[in-house]
């Protein structure tokens, strides 16, 4: 109880000397302000989202051939080189559909001799004249049809060491197994004779390199530019800081409880494999890291509107100020602001052409030079609690 009391009474002591000290003017009785010099700056701002990470790119396994899975060669997260046999497929009707091919071309190839040596027979027999046209014309038909039957069995045992080939899955890249839906024994169809596009037997990613899909607000997606370097956290390494870099900005626009945002793509290097598909991470991308030759803080600067509410505040003549904002200022609440500057004459209103900021500390490119003072207030009904709170405290405590 007796730490309260003196906690209390320091409280009181405090407030009566804030009430008390300088004497004299209002404004030094209750200082509602701070003075600032313009000064070089260092402004420094960054965007924050949150993201996934996801695979660039990711390929669906299957295969070209239909059938039993005899043999599967990767779970989920194995690593496998470009080429590895990833899945067999039951062989037996390809193969039997090769040995068919096989022998079709060994007749093929004899009917053609065949009709090769009955057509040069009839040709030398109609060029002696000892045998109609129509006959010699049958023999050419006959050899010009066996040729065409044996490009048919070429091309059909071609197809048949292909579909025999094609029993044998291999991996198309160096990557990771990121699922398997498929089990050993199952019968798969394939894309060619499945109007659902034949079935998936695993999909694989090279996770050497991930993109964080980030969502940014639409207030900001214009600071944004391809190329920015990124720093990402995700919650398994909170000591660690991964870097990355915007690769692409997404031009349609994404709505949530009226919240619009931009998905940013951002590419990762990922050689250590930390990073996994789905992890959610803390984004940030640095949009302002410069130090500027004069700058005044973001509280300072006072727009057309405002500055009639808080002049008399600071003793500003109504005429004084009727006459400075007599003109249109061209870039007004974009780029053009008002700063109260102190002199030596009072406090004289001061358009300034702004440039960068950071929020708290806003660039200046014209209206006021180094080691000028201005005032920094708060807002205008901050201002008039602070003066009735002054006023109580003066009333009760003399």
């Amino acid at each position: 109880m007796s730490n309260k009391i003196f906690k209390g009474m320091s409280l009181l002591l405090l407030l009566i000397l804030v009430v008390s000290c300088g004497g004299g003017k209002e404004e030094e009785e209750f200082k509602f302000y701070a003075l600032k010099e313009a000064a070089s700056q260092q402004l420094e701002l960054t965007v924050e989202a949150s993201g996934t990470v996801e695979a660039i790119s990711s390929i669906e396994i299957k295969s070209k051939a239909s059938g039993q899975i005899l043999f599967l060669g990767a779970e989920i997260g194995d690593y496998v080189e470009e080429g590895i046999v990833l899945a067999r497929i039951d062989q037996r009707t390809p193969t039997n559909t090769l040995a068919q091919a096989n022998a079709d071309l060994e007749v093929a190839k004899v009917r053609l001799s065949n009709a090769k040596n009955q057509f040069e027979r009839s040709k030398r027999l109609h060029d002696e004249g000892n045998i109609s046209d129509k006959s010699f014309e049958d023999a050419q038909e006959s050899f010009s049809s066996a040729r065409a039957q044996l490009v048919r069995a070429e091309v059909f045992l071609e197809n048949a060491r292909i579909a025999l080939d094609d029993t044998s899955v291999r991996s198309p890249i160096a990557g990771t197994v990121i699922s398997r839906p498929a089990e050993v024994g199952q019968v798969i169809t394939s894309p060619t004779s499945a109007v659902g596009g034949g079935t998936l037997l695993m999909e694989m990613a090279d996770l050497d390199n991930v993109r964080v899909r980030a969502l940014i607000d639409e207030i900001d997606i214009g600071k944004i530019s391809i190329g920015q370097e990124v720093t990402l956290k995700v919650s398994a390494y909170r000591d660690k800081k991964f870097v990355g870099v915007v690769s692409k900005i997404e031009p349609m626009s994404r709505v949530d409880q009226n919240v619009t945002t931009f998905p940013v793509l951002i590419d990762i290097e990922n050689k250590d494999n930390l990073l996994l598909i789905g992890m959610n991470t803390d984004v940030e991308i640095e949009i302002l890291n410069e130090k500027v030759a004069l700058a005044l803080p973001a509280g300072s600067l006072r727009t057309r509107k405002d500055i009639i509410s808080v002049a008399p505040l600071l003793n500003i003549k109504q005429e004084q100020l009727n006459n400075f904002l007599a003109n249109k200022v061209d870039g007004e609440n974009f780029d053009a602001y008002i700063v109260l500057k102190k002199t030596k004459k009072g406090v004289v209103p001061t358009w300034i052409k702004t440039g960068k900021t950071d929020l708290n500390y806003v660039e200046v490119k014209d209206g006021i030079n180094l080691k000028d003072t201005v005032y920094v207030l708060p807002s205008e009904g901050l201002i008039k609690y602070q003066q009735k709170f002054s006023e109580r405290v003066k009333n009760r405590f003399g």
